[in-house]
């Protein structure tokens, strides 16, 4: 038996984050798993392949990601669901998944669908955090109206912040001039950090103000870290490898 993960985002995101998480965590227990995507940032995190690359055998257990596949022939298909309205779920047919992986009760509820479900939240890097005193403050995540970007900076800067730094690549190009280049003056544009304990110790806080969040893997890797964190609370559910091991052998079984 193998698990294949196909995705149809491999790039930054949280969703990549689980899934090359999730890939390692079986890989180190036993399981021969393989993530495919169709990009090419989580080729040197975990035991992984282009999306083009992956075959389908009557053996495997399938989970799938933010793409809707064909009749597969599968031992067993998962849904691995980690959006909202970027997947809505009520508007799409669920008849071939055998079960749906959530990330947050919160989530389940938001698509409100009738299927068979299991909710288990992502690894969470335990990451060293040393206040660096600096004086700036950091906004994680894309660049775009649903992170609401220029709200936490705002609010980083009306918290007496000399700058803030923005972690993530611009997705919304006419968000970005309209609400974010009037900020120009005290901000500082990094793009996406792989290394993050070197993104989380150039900061003495973290500023987040996203319209919805899933799961809130930025907010549970400040929680970790004690990283001071403001802005949109979901509380997440935070989990040992152990445990999520052990949802994920009950899904896979």
């Amino acid at each position: 038996m193998k698990v294949k993960i196909v995705s149809g985002w491999s790039n930054p995101g949280g969703s990549t984050l689980h899934h090359i998480g999730l890939t390692n965590l079986l890989n180190e227990n036993g399981y021969d798993c393989t993530f495919y995507g169709p990009h090419e940032w989580h080729l040197d995190k975990c035991k992984s392949a282009h999306i083009q690359d992956c075959r389908l055998d009557p053996e495997d257990i399938l989970i799938s990601h933010f793409i809707q596949l064909p009749p597969s022939g599968v031992k067993k298909h998962i849904l691995s669901c980690h959006e909202t309205n970027l997947f809505p779920l009520r508007f799409m047919p669920t008849e071939g998944f055998d079960e749906v992986q959530f990330v947050s009760i919160s989530q389940k509820e938001w698509h409100g669908v009738d299927v068979s479900c299991s909710i288990i939240p992502p690894r969470v890097d335990k990451i060293s955090w040393i206040n660096p005193k600096n004086n700036v403050a950091g906004v994680i995540g894309s660049i775009d109206d649903h992170k609401q970007t220029h709200k936490a900076i705002k609010m980083a800067l009306e918290d007496g912040y000399d700058k803030v730094v923005l972690f993530g690549k611009v997705t919304d190009p006419g968000y970005f001039e309209k609400y974010v280049q009037p900020f120009a003056n005290q901000i500082e544009i990094r793009d996406h950090v792989d290394d993050k304990e070197a993104m989380y110790g150039s900061v003495e806080a973290v500023y987040h103000t996203s319209i919805r969040e899933t799961y809130g893997l930025v907010e549970a890797e400040c929680k970790l870290a004690g990283v001071p964190y403001r802005g949109t609370e979901n509380n997440p559910k935070i989990l040992p490898d152990e445990e999520i091991l052990k949802l994920w052998k009950k899904v896979l079984q």
